[in-house]
């Protein structure tokens, strides 16, 4: 029965010399459903929505390009030798944290140009970042990337996945942890907690976007931990992981320093 498994295919649609992929419709998906959210939100927090379509028409090319740059970077051995591959993006290799850093550096440089509060515009992305990591993460999955380690099947059957999860995650004669449903399914329950702290709980501006970050950065550790295809500094040093635990640290120290330094910080979308 396992020999016969077939991954479900990359190409979702061929037209002659035009080869569109999965990874880059659930890519675009992602944001899309990310954006729809999130210019709700500025609406009902009083930011133009316009100014958050302009700038994503800045950030996301920036961000593509910063987070191949960074999966390039800590993966040079692989492309030294064949750089016509490094722009090849529908072969998946980009690094969320890379684009993170793209996106953030692009809005500081947006708000401060428009003269719009920073952490008012980080606060009304924040939850829609986490839709379009939950998404994208699927785009992985149709490349059969960024798995965990060796499981049987009966452990996946034990987790009461569908087949077509199963049977994507056995690839070359073996079986993997789906760590990419594991962190997609983190990231939603993420969102849940923003939503309920954005309505039930006095947060200051910035917090909200402060907590996305010490969330997904908490869950990603561990996940990571679990990932065969980690980014490495050295043989036990993952990028990410030491990444995530910089991340929790800083969002702390930014947060109890607003906290104290600002003693009238402005509410949550104000």
């Amino acid at each position: 029965m396992e020999s016969s498994i077939q991954p479900l295919s990359r190409i979702a649609i061929e037209f002659g010399p035009i080869t569109i992929y999965w990874y880059g419709i659930i890519i675009a998906l992602g944001a899309l459903l990310g954006y729809l959210i999130t210019i709700k939100e500025c609406e009902r927090v009083g930011i133009n929505k316009d100014h958050f379509t302009d700038l994503l028409v800045y950030a996301i090319p920036v961000s593509i390009l910063s987070a191949r740059i960074y999966y390039v970077a800590f993966e040079w051995e692989r492309y030294k030798d064949q750089p016509g591959n490094i722009i090849a993006i529908w072969e998946g290799g980009i690094a969320i944290h890379g684009a993170l850093i793209g996106a953030i550096l692009t809005a500081y440089f947006y708000t401060k140009k428009k003269k719009i509060p920073f952490w008012k515009m980080a606060d009304v992305a924040a939850p829609g970042l986490l839709v379009g990591q939950a998404i994208g993460r699927w785009g992985n999955f149709m490349n059969q990337e960024a798995h965990g380690g060796p499981v049987t099947r009966s452990f996946l059957e034990n987790l009461w996945l569908p087949d077509w999860i199963i049977n994507q995650m056995y690839i070359s004669g073996t079986y993997y942890h789906p760590t990419f449903l594991y962190e997609s399914l983190w990231n939603i329950t993420g969102l849940i907690v923003l939503l309920v702290l954005r309505r039930k709980v006095k947060i200051k501006r910035g917090e909200l976007f402060l907590s996305y970050v010490i969330w997904y950065s908490f869950g990603r550790f561990f996940i990571e931990g679990m990932r065969t295809d980690s980014l490495m500094l050295a043989p036990s040093l993952r990028v990410a992981q030491l990444l995530s635990v910089f991340l929790i640290v800083m969002s702390l120290i930014v947060w109890w320093y607003r906290r104290k330094r600002y003693k009238s910080l402005p509410p949550y979308g104000e």
